[in-house]
């Protein structure tokens, strides 16, 4: 997979570039900002971005790293959906 993703640059560079948003979007945001600061912190994030793809090429595993951290936040996310519900059900009993 690492040669794979080292031979297709574009390819990382977007899914590197998800990662990275899902897990500012859901971890670092904590208000809605002005446009302006919006566009400056996501143009700050791809050339940040960029510099993970020369180390993911490298041959580096920052895609992999990125996937595992987003796969543990969506399993937080259900736990935390599964424990809303069995509340809600013990409060209806």
């Amino acid at each position: 997979m690492q040669t794979w993703l080292a031979e297709h640059p574009l390819v990382s560079y977007v899914l590197i570039f998800l990662c990275v948003m899902y897990i500012f979007n859901k971890v670092f945001r904590v208000r809605k900002l002005p446009i302006l600061q919006e566009v400056a912190i996501h143009v700050l994030m791809a050339i940040g971005c960029f510099l993970l793809l020369i180390f993911q090429i490298d041959k580096l595993p920052i895609l992999q790293c990125l996937l595992v951290a987003v796969a543990l936040m969506f399993m937080v996310r259900v736990r935390y959906f599964v424990e809303a519900r069995q509340k809600k059900k013990e409060q209806h009993s």
